[in-house]
């Protein structure tokens, strides 16, 4: 009896063992198929493994593409891509880059049918103007267009190492920069055009509007040569027309307003240089001269167009245009770079403002404005 007992509680013993293991085979099967519908309901980041991979090849992908945008594109026969850095942005600047691609128009060389422009503007910062210009030369542009003096050094500081060809506008001294020889001709592949000031014109002009004054003021830029260069021939000829020059020197744009301040109370009347960071700030030193009844005088059209009494100045649209054929020898390959002389404009005109005269009390002589290319009113 007690065997017969013994044998049937061991029955019972294997029986749960063997519904325990049943169960836990069970609940990891269910545990696995759970894992296995995650598993296709995540998203290729959760899951890992080789959908990282994958990401990282899409990224890859992504690096190829934007290094095909960046880069220049591959010129078909008979089209070119250019670089264009302008240093700052004013309108003599910005009407240098509109005639110079107006002067390859005309030599058959036209942006969308067989030219391609990258344009970069350095915001009259030296540092990117020469990032600028490392970027055309990577990309290997068939010609850098420099437009002022402080891009054009950049530009030839770079290409210089390559033999991509460099031409400048807007270099009021292209000897003094070191982008020319003395008698004119090229250093290395590189060429241009220069907006040297008429500025014997100018004060004898000023003489004619001014005839009771005595002192001519200058603010200008002390990194920038072309600004130096220019108040040292101002100093050279003012004595010849009976003034004095009074200059001021800043060193970025936030220097201007007590510059100008300071100039203002030792100046009959201010004349403006071709120097971009002042240029740029034009408005200010406008305002500030107008609220003592001083005169400011330009010396291209756009700065009369925007309040400067007068200029006997240059048409910076002409000058890019200049400059814009003599581009489209060096990309047609009639001529180097390097055989070229820089070019300075000739013509110089006067321009009027009216309505400045009229606020400060003056006429213009009849001489200058029966002569006069272009008179504003406004």
């Amino acid at each position: 009896m007690k065997k017969s007992i013994a044998i049937l509680m061991a029955a019972a013993m294997s029986m749960s063992l063997l519904s325990g293991c049943v169960t836990v085979e069970n609940q990891e099967t269910a545990q696995a198929q759970t894992s296995a519908q995650e598993t296709e309901t995540k998203t290729p980041d959760e899951t890992g493994g080789s959908s990282q991979e994958d990401k990282n090849a899409g990224a890859e992908s992504g690096m190829d593409r934007e290094a095909k945008t960046s880069s220049a594109p591959e010129n078909a026969e008979g089209s070119y891509t250019i670089g264009i850095g302008q240093f700052a942005e004013h309108g003599s600047l910005d009407n240098c880059r509109e005639g110079f691609l107006a002067g390859l128009a005309e030599e058959g060389i036209q942006e969308g049918k067989n030219l391609t422009v990258l344009f970069e503007n350095a915001q009259a910062d030296g540092g990117t103007a020469s990032q600028i210009a490392t970027s055309f030369a990577a990309k290997n542009v068939d010609l850098i267009c420099g437009i002022a003096t402080p891009m054009a050094q950049s530009a030839y500081s770079v290409a210089m190492k390559s033999d991509i060809p460099v031409i400048f506008t807007a270099v009021t001294d292209p000897v003094a920069a070191q982008l020319a020889n003395p008698d004119g001709s090229a250093i290395g592949e590189i060429t241009g055009t220069s907006d040297k000031l008429p500025v014997e014109k100018q004060l004898e002009m000023i003489r004619a509007i001014l005839p009771e004054a005595k002192t001519v003021g200058i603010l200008y830029t002390t990194s920038e040569v072309n600004s130096e260069s220019a108040i040292a021939e101002y100093k050279a000829a003012a004595p010849d027309y009976g003034f004095t020059i009074v200059e001021s020197g800043i060193s970025a744009s936030a220097d201007i307003p007590l510059a100008a301040d300071s100039l203002l109370e030792k100046v009959d009347c201010i004349t403006n240089l071709t120097d971009n960071t002042v240029v740029a700030s034009l408005p200010v030193i406008l305002d500030k001269a107008a609220k003592k009844n001083i005169p400011v005088f330009g010396s291209e059209i756009e700065q009369v167009r925007i309040g400067c009494l007068a200029a006997m100045g240059l048409d910076y649209v002409d000058l890019g245009r200049q400059t814009g054929r003599m581009a489209a020898k060096i990309l047609k390959g009639e001529a180097k770079a390097s055989e070229m002389n820089f070019e300075v404009i000739e013509e110089a005109a006067f321009y009027g403002n009216s309505k400045a005269a009229e606020t400060l009390g003056l006429s213009f002589p009849e001489e200058l404005t029966a002569s006069a290319k272009e008179m504003f009113t406004k």
